[in-house]
């Protein structure tokens, strides 16, 4: 594929996005798959996609300066991401960027719409970097420098400090380690690194899981061991949820929202894979997902199955596991920078009804946690309202339930846990992971 026909994929793409609010990764694999993108085109489309989406505030207030009116939507979107590859992308030469936008402006409109383009785009190359410092509200220049909503910034405020809103923000803009998780139910995660070596993947230990493996450089998913089940990509913070419901073989173990299956296998590897893992997802499709993978990795313990988990209590006898974990549904404001259209798509409703959806699935699947049992609720979202004010609010519910305050036994000693000891907040900036949240409450009594 020509480097101009990547970019017209790009802009493909991306006016779905902004007509559609469709998802970009699925966007992105279905063209890599549908046009047999080779791995240079795809890599290329990745990054017009994603940082064109990620910078779109900051990208629009500098093309502002030198837009006389508001052009067509299209037209908007080209500019978008010519001017995210001269501002970002320092391989990509600018006199490429221009022609082929100039181009592709007059195949899409007319002449006119090719010297708009052209006049803006050599306008920024003229005067350069704008000066953020000309905005006067602190709060504008946050959303604008660093690409977020002001509302989001706001709800943010209300739970973290300046600083630390500021360190989420350009945590967000940084590109994503890939992480892998070791299956000890095959190798050790030491025999693992000197695999992929050999592989030619660039690994290092992980800093918070004991089986994490950051991927430095190198396509993991086509190295043999892949293939062969001695690994799955997960994020590291996300491998704490497993750990945190200290399970043990033999016992019986509920996963509420378990597509596409990585906290389920992780259950079964600190099992050895031995005792019952139930696992749940509420889309017929995904509870695939969760088979395909638990095959590629030889677990033998998951029995996976379509049901909405908040009527798990409708299906499964009262104090029957031994284990519940629920990783839910969220607003996913800890993974903006693996899927930054997140941060468009979702509004402070989002949050609300989000709030209420967990709280029911809590609520849900309590009675059947056996006495002395521990139930886990996990997030991939820094919204104390989806994390925090859920977990108390359940608490407050259920008298029967107390945090579980062996949790920081459990956890790696860097992290601080909420005061009670029973919760943890994860934010980007700290560990270089996504953003995650997890409650770990006991159940009185004796089993």
């Amino acid at each position: 594929m020509r480097p101009s026909n990547v970019r017209e994929t790009a802009l493909d793409l991306l006016m779905k996005i902004e007509k559609n609010q469709a998802y970009s990764h699925l966007l992105i694999h279905s063209a890599a798959r549908e046009r047999r993108l080779n791995a240079k085109d795809l890599s290329l489309l990745t990054r017009i996609v994603y940082g064109t989406v990620q910078r779109k505030n900051t990208l629009d207030f500098m093309l502002d300066r030198f837009l006389k009116k508001e052009p067509e939507r299209w037209v908007r979107v080209l500019l978008r991401l010519s001017l995210y590859q001269l501002s970002e992308l320092d391989r990509v030469p600018d006199r490429a960027v221009l022609h082929e936008a100039v181009e592709i402006a007059k195949r899409r409109g007319h002449r006119g719409i090719a010297g708009l383009v052209n006049g803006v785009l050599r306008a920024y190359q003229r005067n350069g970097e704008v000066d953020f410092a000309v905005i006067h509200d602190p709060l504008d220049r946050l959303a604008i420098e660093t690409s977020h909503p002001r509302w989001l910034l706001e709800q943010w405020m209300n739970d973290y400090d300046r600083d630390t809103v500021a360190n989420i923000c350009e945590a967000n803009n940084e590109l994503p380690n890939v992480t892998v998780r070791t299956n000890t139910l095959r190798t050790t995660r030491e025999s693992l690194m000197r695999t992929l070596r050999e592989e030619g993947v660039t690994v290092e230990e992980g800093a918070l899981a004991p089986e994490a493996v950051v991927v430095k450089s190198g396509a993991v998913q086509q190295a043999e061991s892949f293939a062969a089940g001695l690994l799955t990509i997960q994020d590291e913070a996300s491998m704490l949820a497993a750990h945190a419901l200290d399970v043990k073989p033999g016992m019986r173990v509920l996963d509420t929202c378990a597509a596409p299956g990585g906290k389920t296998t992780h259950l079964a590897q600190l099992m050895n894979d031995e005792g019952e893992i139930v696992a749940l997802d509420i889309h017929n499709h995904k509870v695939k997902l969760i088979e395909q993978l638990a095959a590629r990795l030889g677990v033998k313990s998951i029995h996976a199955a379509n049901l909405d988990g908040r009527l798990a209590a409708e299906s499964f006898g009262r104090e029957t596991f031994d284990r519940i974990l629920i990783d839910a549904p969220c607003s996913g404001f800890g993974v903006i920078r693996r899927k930054p259209d997140i941060k468009w798509s979702k509004r402070p409703e989002d949050v609300e009804r989000l709030a209420s959806i967990q709280g029911d699935i809590l609520a849900s699947v309590a009675p059947l946690v056996k006495p002395g049992g521990t139930l886990v609720y996990s997030t991939c979202t820094i919204e104390r309202k989806e994390n925090e004010q859920v977990v108390r609010d359940f608490l407050r519910n259920h008298a029967d339930f107390t945090f579980d305050r062996t949790l920081c036994e459990r956890m790696p000693e860097r992290l601080r846990l909420s005061e009670d000891k029973g919760m943890v907040q994860i934010l980007p900036h700290e560990a270089g992971t996504d953003g995650f949240f997890i409650a770990a409450l006991q159940k009185q009594g004796v089993s």
